[in-house]
């Protein structure tokens, strides 16, 4: 007998996952993921990508409709992309490495807006949650897009295309058509991160997102999809990735859910770059002044040579989004700056030619032995020559924020009022922090959503 097409599979998963089967553990991490997505959303208001998605969005009604980040209101797809952008933008939310590397709270925001038109409580929030990420996070364990010139946000059409279907009570045969419509026609390309990166590196889980809603939508009213998605003669395993199987999905019992896997940012940098920034930091007060730098090498594994290393672009970025994806720039900003914040990424610092110059002292060396260690770890080892003859050397590989380093509550707080109170003030920043933290009472999405306004 042939294997059940793994759509199936997972949408049968997804109509019988319960809140009341999730660990404490697995509720408190979707919890602190709310928490620190609302903070990385909150820090990206000003950006100029959500100015324009946002004045986008506002030309759109739906009913029902769901609210923005910031206030009014659109259509529940463009709420997903509005609020999806600013979870993504500044490259501080989660992150999961494997065989493809995932940011899956970029889920939240297709959560919430659906949750937000079908007006369901905490408790739904957090299975659909947990759904979205056990389904992007298995996928990224089965077989990489990336090595294919393919993006990992095409993952997330499906992802979010799964959560989105719980919240609306769809069926598994109605899921299994979902999937379908959100798989066949959402296959992104690696050139959104490749070379000189713009706006759309921001956007485009935001985009999947917003594609796999509408597959719900359209599923929920009667529209089939095709199918097998995955396995069929021009699925994405024939097209995509080659066959794969994978891992079993989580049952809060023998096999843990996949939101514990994953890690919290403690820099808004792109993940393979922050054991580099811990190590700059580390060495900082031994170096002194950044001048007496004479060159540093930086020994890393091959995925963060190949993301954020390869292009001659890294060592002269021109855009907000080409620095915080480039290893040899977050590195010396770290050391001469000794923080990295949104502010290290204004295009006054990534300009100047003193700090540049320090970039073009950088090498960067693929160590088969690192390599070994990814993606358990993400080790960086950098050693630094000093004109007076010294040789510092510092390596990292499980920096702060990572499964191996964990967040504590109070710092993952921390980043959150960092971002939260400058713009809606302390008195705001409580409210929302409790309804984060006691996100099981919340009564419907919008008292969460609104609180943003």
């Amino acid at each position: 007998m042939p294997l059940q097409p793994l759509a199936e599979r997972f949408a049968e998963y997804g109509s019988q996952l319960r809140f009341e089967q999730l660990p404490q553990s697995t509720v408190h991490e979707v919890k602190r993921r709310f928490l620190d997505s609302i903070a990385t959303a909150v820090g990206a208001m000003d950006a100029e990508a959500y100015a324009i998605a946002r004045k986008c969005a506002l030309r759109v009604r739906g009913e029902p409709g769901a609210h923005l980040f910031g206030g009014g209101s659109s259509s529940i797809e463009w709420a997903a992309f509005v609020n999806g952008l600013l979870i993504r933008y500044l490259d501080f939310n989660d992150t999961y490495l494997s065989l493809e590397p995932a940011h899956p709270s970029d889920n939240i925001a297709a959560v919430l807006a659906v949750g937000d038109a079908v007006k369901a409580n905490g408790l739904a929030l957090i299975a659909s949650t947990v759904l979205a990420y056990e389904i992007q996070c298995r996928l990224c364990d089965a077989a990489s897009l990336r090595k294919h010139g393919f993006d990992h946000v095409t993952y997330g059409a499906l992802s979010s295309c799964a959560a989105a279907c719980k919240l609306l009570g769809l069926d598994a045969t109605k899921t299994t058509h979902a999937l379908g419509m959100a798989g066949v026609c959402n296959t992104a390309l690696r050139q959104t991160r490749a070379g000189e990166l713009s706006m759309w590196k921001g956007c485009a889980f935001a985009n999947a997102a917003r594609n796999g809603i509408f597959a719900a939508l359209l599923a929920a009213e009667g529209m089939t999809g095709p199918a097998p998605i995955f396995e069929g003669e021009l699925g994405m395993m024939k097209l995509l990735t080659g066959p794969f199987d994978p891992p079993p999905l989580g049952d809060g019992s023998t096999l843990p859910f996949m939101i514990e896997q994953t890690y919290i940012k403690f820099w808004p940098a792109e993940y393979h770059s922050q054991s580099a920034i811990d190590a700059a930091l580390q060495l900082r007060t031994e170096i002194g002044d950044p001048q007496n730098v004479q060159s540093i090498d930086i020994h890393t594994f091959n995925a963060a040579v190949d993301i954020i290393g390869k292009d001659p672009e890294k060592w002269r970025p021109r855009t907000r989004e080409t620095a915080d994806h480039s290893l040899p720039y977050c590195t010396a900003v770290a050391l001469v700056d000794g923080r990295v914040t949104d502010a290290q990424f204004a295009e006054s610092r990534f300009s100047d030619p003193t700090l540049l110059a320090l970039v073009a002292k950088i090498k960067l060396h693929r160590d088969a032995a690192l390599n070994e260690r990814y993606p358990r770890g993400i080790p960086n080892r950098l050693t630094v020559h000093l004109n007076d003859g010294r040789t510092l050397v510092r390596e990292v590989e499980f920096p702060r924020g990572h499964a191996g380093n964990p967040m504590s509550d109070a710092e993952v707080e921390t980043k959150f009022r960092a971002a939260v109170e400058p713009r809606y003030g302390k008195e705001r920043a409580d409210r929302i922090a409790a309804a984060c933290w006691e996100l099981e009472k919340l009564p419907e999405a919008s008292a969460l959503i609104r609180l943003l306004d």
